[in-house]
Order: structure tokens, then sequence, then C-alpha cells
């Protein structure tokens, strides 16, 4: 089928362009026949255009006309005029002029589609993934993609112009689970072999600083088989980045840098650097999380000292269990009802807290089931500590340290929303939250796991305590958070093979099993590895918070759904059983 190559897009033409001859592709987006006249709007990735089908001007032209239906895909061929006065579309930047048509050719037409191809429509996700193809039509999934295209673009330039290289790694690569369960790749030469798609580049990248290249940067997939939610998906992008002979403010310095470029050249805001930073400690005793969002001020505080020769029970014993007590104050909610009471402490069992207690604040006065068992001057003192008034409500947790302040932390989101204290238009706050710890203890296997991954380096400070308390190890650990996200999580390395041996055998990793998952990387240590960190921006995460979604999926043009099914292609699917025979498996 001949057609004429369009000479404009659907979103290009204006005023300047009246009594040009143009030809448009595209698809059909709205039809209306208004009895004589035939009005189209032509749409493609470019916008939307106006064609106009006059019995007047072209009486065979407007009957081939009458047959189009939305979404056919049609070439057409007109004048552009300026539209009648009063006819003028404000809302579109082609809304001055229409084009007068002379010649259409209906490219293919097309069934009526199973949901609108227009933006806010109110339609079941599965279906949207189903239709994934069509779901791409519309104008805001397509202004999602075309921001993430541009950041890639702001990303490559920037790290290029910071001297960095770019530098592609294996997808095909050794099994190292520590952290995320691996997808396993099967061998078909090696019998019972297998690879694993990498759950980021983190092996080859420090090998990368020992082979000489001091600044790499990838933008790189990723892929972990853990469970699928609004923020994660089984295969992600990363913007991966390591350097050599740096310290941590090297790497805040090179980050922020890419983020004052993103929140130019996409949101037209001046980010000022440097950022606030918290240590983990601070974080979660002042909002009960590693990633805070200081969109809106609500902080806890630790009731620990006006608490301290308490006779009630439960507070008694946090603290000689080296607990914490932490409170939150919501202003105005004194007038919560039992009822609304009983559903928050529900909220708080639910993540696994003992209970709740609150307090409503009448007067000089609490109000509350336990004040009975409290003294007037913990009273008082509770009241002066969080700066509570007449009409307020008070919460309080208290137990194991973590656990309590991250309940606290939970519930202080969810009064945020009850009390409409998140803005989502406020502009976007981000931190550096520092000095995690490097371990985490496991009550189940009774060992511990490196919070971040085996090779983060320790506060140098902190290495006597490996031998001798574990849990009061810091990390040079840093993670960068924008509105309540991690965005971005890193550390130093550790470059010295004594002190990863170390760490090896704190995580109860013996030797062979080291040298079994690590040993590639171990020797490559012993010819001469610089002190080395870096960091991994999720993309994804960003890409979402920048087109302003609640969701990755809207952001990625394949995604998953939440049970890790693609709608669209219909996988994971079978395989045949002569695949199976060549790669050496049997399904049980």
């Amino acid at each position: 089928m001949k057609f004429k190559k369009r000479t404009h897009t659907c979103g290009e033409l204006r005023e300047s362009n009246i009594g040009e001859n143009v030809v448009l592709n595209g698809w059909v987006a709205i039809r209306r026949d208004l009895g004589g006249v035939i009005f189209i709007e032509l749409r493609d990735r470019y916008g939307m255009t106006q064609i106009v089908f006059e019995p007047s001007h072209n009486q065979a032209l407007h009957e081939q006309a009458k047959k189009l239906r939305n979404e056919f895909v049609i070439s057409v061929e007109g004048k552009v005029r300026k539209r009648p006065e009063g006819t003028e579309n404000p809302n579109v930047p082609t809304g001055n002029i229409d084009i007068v048509a002379d010649n259409l050719i209906i490219l293919n037409s097309a069934e009526t589609t199973p949901f609108p191809i227009e933006d806010n429509i109110d339609v079941h996700e599965d279906l949207r993934l189903k239709y994934r193809y069509l779901d791409l039509r519309r104008a805001e999934m397509q202004k999602s993609l075309l921001l993430r295209h541009k950041m890639y673009l702001l990303t490559r330039k920037y790290f290029d112009q910071n001297n960095f290289v770019e530098v592609e790694t294996p997808i095909l690569m050794k099994s190292t689970p520590e952290g995320a369960r691996d997808f396993l790749v099967p061998s078909r030469l090696h019998k019972g072999k297998f690879y694993a798609l990498p759950q980021s580049p983190q092996t080859y990248k420090q090998i990368l600083m020992v082979a000489g290249l001091d600044r790499y940067f990838q933008i790189v997939k990723c892929f972990r088989d853990e469970d699928l939610r609004a923020d994660r998906q089984y295969e992600f992008t990363q913007i991966d980045v390591e350097m050599s002979f740096v310290d941590v403010e090297d790497i805040f310095e090179i980050v922020e840098g890419l983020m004052k470029v993103f929140f130019k050249e996409i949101l037209n805001k001046e980010l000022q650097t440097p950022l606030k930073r918290l240590s983990y400690d601070e974080a979660m005793e002042k909002y009960g999380s590693d990633k805070p969002d200081l969109r809106f001020d609500l902080e806890m505080l630790t009731l620990n000292d006006v608490l301290q020769k308490t006779e009630f029970r439960v507070f008694k014993e946090a603290i000689e269990n080296k607990g914490i007590i932490t409170g939150l104050l919501a202003k105005g909610c004194g007038d919560y009802t039992r009822n609304q009471l009983d559903v928050l402490t529900d909220f708080v069992k639910k993540l696994g807290a003992g209970g709740l207690i609150w307090m409503r604040v009448k007067g000089n006065e609490l109000e509350a089931p336990i004040a009975k068992f409290l003294t007037e001057e913990e009273k008082t003192n509770i009241i002066k500590k969080l700066n509570a008034e007449d009409g307020d409500l008070i919460f309080i947790l208290s137990g194991n340290k973590y656990k309590t302040l991250s309940y606290m932390g939970s519930l202080r989101l969810e009064m945020a929303k009850r009390m409409n204290l998140i803005n989502e238009n406020a502009e976007p706050q981000l931190l550096w939250v520092t000095d995690f710890p490097l371990f985490e203890w496991d009550d189940e296997t009774k060992r511990y796991y490196a919070m971040h991954h085996p090779f983060t380096s320790p506060k140098v400070e902190d290495i006597p305590l490996m031998d001798t308390d574990p849990s009061k190890v810091r990390a040079r650990a840093y993670d960068l958070v924008m509105n309540g996200n991690e965005i971005a999580g890193g550390s130093i390395r550790i470059h010295n093979a004594d002190l990863q041996a170390k760490m090896f055998k704190t995580l109860g990793i013996d030797e062979k099993e080291a040298n079994e998952k690590f040993g590639f990387l171990m020797g490559a240590f012993k010819y001469g590895a610089p002190p080395h960190g870096g960091i991994a921006f999720g993309f994804d995460r960003l890409a979402m918070l920048f087109a302003g979604r609640n969701s990755i999926r809207d952001v990625i043009a394949f995604p998953k759904t939440s049970s890790g099914m693609s709608l669209m292609d219909d996988s994971p699917s079978h395989v045949d059983e002569n695949q199976l025979k060549e790669l050496h498996i049997k399904v049980r």
C-alpha cells in the first residue's frame, strides 16, 4: 500500500503553517460526525491535530471518512487553515489550526479497543498490562517513557563529563547468593551447572577498580527473585557507579551533582546542596524509618529519660532490656473516638507490636487507660517532652529498639495520611542516611547477615568490635532518600584481603565457602586493589518519582504483575520437553 511520507508530526503544526499543504500519519483518536462535517482528531506520540472532512470541499472523500473509527491508522493530506473563531482548543498546542483533507488513505482498520486510549482511565491494571501495546499509546504513558529516555541521556552525559567509563558487565555470571534469591540459568554444555542472572554487578565493578578503570558507571539490568510490589520488579534497572581512591565525601559530591542535573532539567528546580544528613540511629529514632519522608513535620521522641524510674511494668521492662519507649504527638486529634483508636491499635498489632498506648491531653492532664499506673511527675514530663497541648493525642510504643521504632514509623506515616500532612506537590525532600549497622542478627538462623552486602567496609574505629560485639559495628554505608523512598544505596568497599576474611568469618562463611563463592574477587585483591567505593541508583524508582507516578510499572515499558506474570505474552510459560532434555533438566 502506497502512502506519502509525513511532512509533519501531529503535534507540530501552528498558525505559522497556515496555507501549507501537509501530510500527517497517525491513529484516529476521536471521530465526530456533525451531520454534514466529519471531524477527526489524529494522534501520534507528538500530539493531536484536527482533520476536517467537508462534503462541500470533497464529497467522495467525505463518504470515505464515514468508514473511519477510533484507532484506525491513516494517512491524510490537506491544507492547514486557521480554525473558525470560537472553535479554537486552548488545551492542545495545535488548537488554533485544523487541516481540510484533500486525500485519505486507510492504512489499517482496528477493532474496538478493550479500554479507551485516553488519560486517567478507570481500568484494572491487569487489563492494561494484557493489552500493554494499547496502554502505551496513551499520552501519559508515553510521557513517562520519554521522561525515562531523557534521564538516560542526562545520566550518560553527566558521567562522561566527569571522566567515567561505561563498561558492560556479564548477564550470565556465577551464583553468589547473599541477599535476594538468584535467578538461575542452566548450562547446556556443562551438565548440572548453572549461571545466575546478576542481582547487581557488584563483584564485577570492584574488579574493574582492581583493573585500574578508576571511574566506572553503567545503566544495567539486574535480577532478583523476590516478592513483587509497587516499587519492585524481578528485573530492574540500576545506574551503577564505582570510583577508586575515594572516600564517602567524594561519592556524595558526584551523586549530588547528578541529582542537581535531574532537578534542573526535569523539574526546572535548583537543588540546594550539600544535602541534609541523618545517621541511621537518628533517622530511626526521629522517623522510625531508614528512608524517612521529610515532606511533613511529625517527629517521634524517645521517652526513656522521662520514664527512667517508672514502675509501670511495660515501660520498666523496655528500659531494663535496653529497649526503647517512643512517643508520637498527633496535634488536634484528641477527639478521636474509641473505635478510631481501636483501628490504629489493630494497625500496629498487625505489624508485630504487642499493643498501642494512647493518651488524650485535656487541659494539663492525661486521659489514658494507663494513667493510673503513672506518677503525676511522669505524666507532666510526658506532656512537656512532647510539647503537647489541650486537644492533642499521644501514642506510645515500647520494646525492642529497632522493631519498636519501625512500628511507630509506620504509625507516623498512617497518621500523616489521616491528618492530611502529605502534600504530593510539595518540594521534593532529599537526604542522606549514613552510619548503618554493618550486621543484622537473624533469630531464626542464629547468625549475622550483612545489612548491605559482605564487601561493605566497617568504620575503621569499629573494626575491633567485629571480634567482641558485631552488633555495634557501623558500616561506611549510605542511602540516598527522596520523599520516603530509597533511590540509591552504596558504601566504601573492603579492599584488604585480611579484613575481607574477617568479614566472612563474622558472617559465618568459612574459608572454603568464601573461596567457592568469591574466590575470583579475593584472588584479584591479592594483586593490588585500590581503596574504592560506589553506589547504585534504583533507576525505575527514580523515574517513577520524577514522573509523579505511584508505581514503577508506570515507567517500565513491559512490566510484570505483582505475581510475576507478563500478561501480554503469557510468561512464564511451559517449554518443550526437548528443550528440557538439552539442558539436562526434569520438571518434578
